[in-house]
C-alpha cells in the first residue's frame, strides 16, 4: 500500500499527516472552495492537491475518465472517499461542521446529500463557461438547457 503522507508533498515540500483532499483545479467553484477551507483542513492535518496532478491518478487508482468526476479524500490510513462521502468525512473532522455530519448518519439525508452533490457536479463545469469533463461541451446549448 502506498502511504499518501509519504508519497505526496505540496509545492513547499509539506506532507499531510491525516490525508489529502483532491479537487479539480480547472473548476473555479472547486478552487474557490479549496482556498476557503485550506486553513481549517491544514489545521487538522489535511493537504490540498489538484486531481490533475500526475500523482493523483496513480495514488487514487482511477481511470482518466473518472478522475475529475468528483472531489476525493485520501486518508492517511488508505481509505478513499469521493463526492458526498468525502464531504461527510471532512465534516466529521471539523467540530463546527458536525451539523452536516450528524444528520448524514440517516440514510435519507445521505441520499439527499449524494443527490445534491451529483447535481452540483453535473452543473459545475459549465457554470463558469469552462467544460472540462468529456462530453460536457456537447450536452449544453444556449441558455444552459440540456439536449
Amino acid at each position: 500500500m502506498i502511504s499518501l503522507s509519504s508519497e505526496i508533498t505540496d509545492a513547499k515540500g509539506s506532507r499531510a499527516v491525516r490525508g489529502w483532499v483532491f479537487f479539480d483545479r480547472d473548476c473555479r467553484v472547486c478552487t474557490s472552495l479549496a482556498r476557503r477551507f485550506q486553513r481549517p483542513l491544514a489545521a487538522r492535518g489535511f493537504g490540498l492537491a489538484a486531481l490533475q496532478d500526475p500523482r493523483a491518478q496513480a495514488l487514487l487508482n482511477l481511470p482518466p475518465a473518472d478522475l475529475l468526476r468528483e472531489m476525493r479524500v485520501a486518508a492517511a490510513g488508505g481509505e478513499i472517499y469521493g463526492g458526498a462521502a468525502a464531504v461527510i468525512y471532512l465534516a466529521r473532522q471539523i467540530w463546527w461542521a458536525w451539523p452536516l455530519y450528524a444528520p448524514a448518519k440517516l440514510p435519507a439525508v445521505t441520499f439527499l446529500l449524494q443527490a445534491g452533490y451529483r447535481w452540483f457536479v453535473d452543473h459545475r463545469t459549465c457554470a463558469n463557461g469552462v467544460c472540462s469533463l468529456p462530453g460536457d461541451r456537447d450536452r449544453w446549448k444556449e441558455g444552459g438547457a440540456r439536449k
